[in-house]
């Protein structure tokens, strides 16, 4: 099993700045072919929905949705599994629950697991 935990959201006004953290825990499994294909953040849109907000895979590339490039930026710490999303210039349409991501690859399949999720209010 992974646990996420996440930390760091709240309430700002718009223009403010916030940095969510997330750690996972130590990842044990019996199968030795297994590693961490990407963590990223996505943000709870509907009750069934989440979309994507950033994403850092194992070699470092990133990937952004569109409304938040230029003021978020995703890192990662590969030796703490930890990922991060700094967010300036935070907009009220920013305002949501943040959900980390991590997708596990045991041999060929890939595994998602969440963490509990963080709210993001931003204030006009």
């Amino acid at each position: 099993q992974v646990q996420l935990v996440e930390s760091g959201g709240g309430l700002v006004q718009a223009g403010g700045s916030l940095r969510l953290s997330c750690a996972a825990s130590e990842i044990m499994l019996s199968e030795a072919d297994f590693s961490i294909n990407a963590m990223g953040w996505y943000r709870q849109v509907s009750l069934t929905q989440r979309d994507l907000v950033a994403v850092v895979d194992s070699g470092g590339s990133v990937n952004y949705t569109d409304s938040v490039k230029g003021r978020f930026t995703i890192s990662r710490d590969n030796a703490k599994n930890t990922v991060y999303l700094q967010m300036n210039s935070l907009k009220p349409e920013d305002t949501g629950v943040y959900y980390c991501n991590l997708r596990l690859r045991i041999l060929y399949h890939f595994y998602d697991y969440w963490g509990q999720g963080t709210q993001v209010t931003v204030s006009s």
